[in-house]
């Protein structure tokens, strides 16, 4: 599946849930559904910077294509990582750069998440693009 065709899916799974309160129930499950991150991964070079909450992100190449794991210890944030990972997991380096992740505008997550959790978010989707670039110019 596409990038475009996952943020179309994930856009089609919000539109059927009105209510915020609703909407965060679900990004927690998704974050409770995220695959555990290794251990040996949870340490302070796979920490990202800029999120008020600790997120650790690992990616791998393998087969050409990235591959991400990750955790937090805050549930929102959680599910906020565990979401984009499910758009950009498993796609070329370039199909990562060359992604715009329009479906975080599109579900209105930015506009109900506090600014430190934007600038969080903001930050995820940073340090994944600069996974995919540093495995791009390998």
């Amino acid at each position: 599946m596409s990038i475009d065709q996952k943020q179309q899916e994930i856009i089609d799974e919000f539109s059927d849930i009105d209510d915020w309160m609703d909407r965060y129930a679900y990004i927690i499950d998704l974050g409770n559904a995220l695959p555990p991150i290794d251990e040996k991964y949870k340490t302070p070079q796979h920490l990202i910077e800029g999120c008020q909450s600790r997120v650790w992100l690992n990616a791998e190449l393998k087969d050409g294509k990235v591959h991400y794991t990750a955790d937090s210890d805050a549930i929102i944030v959680k599910g906020i990582i565990s979401l984009l990972i499910s758009v950009l997991n498993d796609h070329t380096p370039q199909e990562i750069l060359d992604a715009d992740l329009h479906f975080i505008d599109a579900i209105g997550l930015s506009e109900h998440l506090s600014p430190t959790r934007s600038n969080g978010l903001l930050s995820m989707v940073k340090q994944m693009k600069l996974d995919a670039l540093a495995f791009s110019a390998k």
